[in-house]
């Protein structure tokens, strides 16, 4: 008797195996939509962030130390973090959460100069 309840009950659901798995097929796409992919976007700017600090930048570590780089290494940067004194430490590279603010290239600042003058010099 159970064994003929059993079989009623899977002729009356036809494509029951799509509807229980379209919830879960619903449930994935939305993760990947609002978790995943911006997790994925903020990745690359941190890589693309970590790739451009250069000499001279003023950054903020994981830890919260507040410094200006000195030296940039393959995995190592070391940061001055006291004028007065030269204090520097060294830290990883991935320690670097944010950059404060951004050294200037002396040829680009003199470039600007230039371009500065010229277009007094042309008034």
């Amino acid at each position: 008797m159970l064994f003929l309840l059993q079989a009623a009950g899977k002729q009356s659901s036809p494509g029951g195996m799509l509807s229980m798995l379209l919830p879960f097929i619903l449930m994935f796409v939305v993760m990947y939509f609002l978790i995943l992919r911006p997790q994925k976007k903020k990745e690359r700017e941190r890589k693309a962030l970590l790739s451009r600090i250069k000499k001279n930048d003023r950054v903020v570590t994981a830890g919260g130390v507040h410094g200006v780089i000195t030296s940039v290494r393959e995995n190592e940067i070391i940061l001055r973090v006291d004028d007065a004194k030269d204090v520097k430490i060294k830290v990883d590279r991935s320690a670097i959460v944010t950059v404060l603010e951004v050294a200037h290239d002396v040829e680009d600042t003199e470039e600007s100069k230039e371009e500065i003058k010229g277009s007094k010099e042309a008034k």
